[in-house]
């Protein structure tokens, strides 16, 4: 995992950071910064891109953020700099900021929440400045959004003269809280509650401002001409009466992380409640192996219970990054191994698939089933895409992984005052100051490929600490090791608990037990009927066109036949990562030019061979499937 945080640093920041200047040729315009410059009147123009585009600077400036925290750069400090010089002559007066309405639609503000993203982008510019100022010490940037802050917080409200309002992409209340935790301004706690109060309340603010309006353009997510679609953002019930996850996948992961977050700091059980019924719904009816969610691309969204469609899947890489939020926020309220193991599923998989191993090449889409010539020409499957794309004209996927991989460590480790918890496993050092003292470990493993996860203690508050480390849900084998010696240690909530005794130097060795296996769907999931996933530790594996042919369709697995690594030593690659099993392929050649026979199969027998879904489509174009015929 150490590689790819090592990519953001040194391939994905400067990459992006070219495509946001504008100075990639062949590549469509990100005008984000420019548009800051316009704003800020420093360049001539208009507005471009869509109406979101300031939180692609955003998001790359938090992303930079946080690799700063890791190590030191002076020379990508100084850019950051001479961005927020840009943004702060772009803010206006009373602390607004938004470039497209400051370009040209300053009497529209505030008017048209529905779709116009004010609040979504004044969000994602507010977590930058926490994650610069925290990696800096620098309070320029936390300055003008606290500012920003306050000037919404003048402007929504239950009170008299404001607007009962909240935001039609949310976003604004996860970053209020990060502003709360590091100013410690109650108000901003408070806003960000009231947005997520207000939301659903009867009369809807949302209908009332659609009814008002004068112009409104027509979703394709089959909603009724000239009304909102409420339950696309979520705003069709209170936040309380919500029990299933509904609507653009992305916003809801986003309004239930910052749920979570109020939850946590507040104390509020029924909230708390709320949050786990969500994720419950999501976790065990609404997610793909892969941990991808978001089943159709009709408002990029989810449909109900157990709908989980393979080819057409939209499974957005931002839905993703979404659950990874919501789920740490979950496990820091309640430390139990079920909410490492969604973590995990989520990382190891989707997210990791989701952009190439050059760091340059992203999936927007992250489907289960791919056939080339079906994304071609059948306008079902056009946001299917066989490869990944170097940009897109809607860029939120790319920073947004920049700034989840740059930030990778606060989901690895939690810790309280006498003990630290281990979640996933990734290379490193870590410490952590207490009440009590500090924690100072590191951590080596050659997960998820491999099954050894070594624990030096360099320090540790008193002999009287702890360390709890997850064990994987898949894990049925495992034995833990203390200073070589084979011991046993009570498990609780699916954590390993090591206590009495531990001191500087201790040596702490977990050794799981990783073997290929078969994984079936429960019985509602219908596009998954009759048919087999490959799984390894929590790596999901797919077969792809370049090893198995075309039309994967045709193979069915052997069930009783084991599926072994294809090398069992040598450097990581895909050739060790892959896996081989028996399997039998129908023989087309018998079928002639008949369209229909009478049931039979003719069969060869084959061997199947498939590879870890992360590294899917990094050997060029082709077939791609998760799950196979039994």
């Amino acid at each position: 995992m150490g590689q790819y945080c090592n990519l953001v640093r040194d391939t994905m920041i400067p990459y992006q950071w070219e495509i946001l200047n504008d100075r990639m040729e062949g590549k469509e315009p990100s005008h984000a910064i420019l548009n800051f410059k316009i704003a800020a009147g420093l360049a001539e123009g208009d507005f471009y891109g869509e109406v979101f585009q300031d939180s692609d600077l955003a998001k790359w400036l938090e992303a930079a953020a946080c690799c700063l925290e890791t190590r030191p750069d002076p020379v990508l400090e100084a850019a950051i700099d001479d961005v927020i010089t840009i943004i702060e002559k772009a803010q206006e007066k009373d602390g607004y900021l938004d470039t497209y309405f400051i370009i040209g639609n300053q009497e529209k503000r505030w008017q048209n929440l529905y779709e116009c993203h004010e609040l979504y982008c004044i969000g994602h510019m507010t977590e930058a400045a926490v994650a610069y100022y925290k990696a800096t010490g620098k309070r320029r940037l936390l300055d003008m959004m606290s500012r920003c802050a306050d000037y919404i917080d003048q402007c929504f409200g239950r009170e008299p003269g404001k607007l009962r309002g909240y935001p039609g992409h949310q976003e604004i209340e996860l970053a209020l809280v990060r502003l709360y935790e590091v100013t410690g301004c109650e108000r901003y706690l408070a806003l960000s509650r009231y947005f997520l109060e207000e939301r659903g309340k009867a009369p809807n603010y949302f209908i009332n401002e659609w009814r008002t309006s004068r112009k409104r353009r027509t979703f394709k997510n089959n909603m009724r001409v000239g009304e909102p679609d409420l339950i696309y953002n979520q705003s069709h019930k209170s936040v309380y009466e919500q029990k299933s996850a509904v609507g653009h996948s992305v916003r809801a992961m986003y309004m239930y992380s910052a749920m979570a977050d109020v939850a946590r700091i507040t104390n509020d059980a029924t909230l708390y409640q709320t949050c786990r019924t969500l994720w419950k719904d999501v976790v065990y009816r609404q997610m793909y192996i892969t941990g991808a969610i978001g089943s159709t691309h009709m408002g990029e969204a989810f449909t109900f219970a157990y709908d989980l469609p393979n080819a057409t899947a939209y499974a957005e890489t931002c839905a993703s990054i979404g659950l990874m939020f919501f789920t740490s926020r979950m496990l820091r309220m309640d430390v139990n191994g079920v909410y490492g193991d969604v973590m995990e599923q989520v990382l190891y998989n989707v997210i990791l698939g989701s952009m190439s191993r050059d760091g340059k090449h992203f999936f927007y889409v992250n489907p289960l089933e791919v056939w080339t010539e079906a994304s071609e020409k059948n306008p079902e499957r056009f946001h299917v895409k066989p490869v990944r794309q170097e940009w897109f004209g809607c860029a939120c996927c790319p920073p947004n992984l920049a700034r989840f991989f740059a930030s990778l460590g606060k989901y690895l480790y939690s810790y309280n005052e006498d003990t630290f918890y281990i979640h996933l496993y990734v290379s490193g050092q870590v410490s952590a100051k207490t009440e009590h003292g500090i924690f100072r470990l590191s951590v080596s493993e050659n997960y998820p490929w491999g099954g050894e996860i070594e624990v030096i203690l360099e320090e540790v508050p008193s002999e009287n600490a702890k360390i709890a480390i997850r064990i994987p849900g898949w894990c049925r084998e495992w034995k833990l090791f203390l200073d070589g010696r084979e011991c046993g240690c009570p498990v609780r909530n699916g954590y390993v608990w090591i206590y009495g005794g531990l001191r500087p130097g201790r040596k702490i060795r977990l050794v799981l037990s990783i073997t290929a296996e078969l994984v079936a769907a429960n019985p509602r999931v219908r596009d998954d009927a009759g048919k087999t996933a490959i799984r390894r530790g929590p790596v999901i594996y797919c077969l792809e066109e370049i090893d198995n042919g075309k039309n994967l369709s045709a193979i069915r697995l052997d069930t009783k036949h084991a599926f072994c690594l294809e090398k069992e030593e040598g450097a990581l690659s895909l050739e060790t990562a892959a896996v081989t099993g028996r399997g039998f392929r129908l023989n087309e050649e018998a079928w002639g030019e008949e369209l229909y026979r009478p049931l039979g199969s003719e069969e060869k027998e084959i061997t199947v061979r498939a590879v870890p879904y992360c590294w899917w489509g990094n050997r060029g174009p082709g077939e791609m499937m998760v799950w196979i015929r039994t």
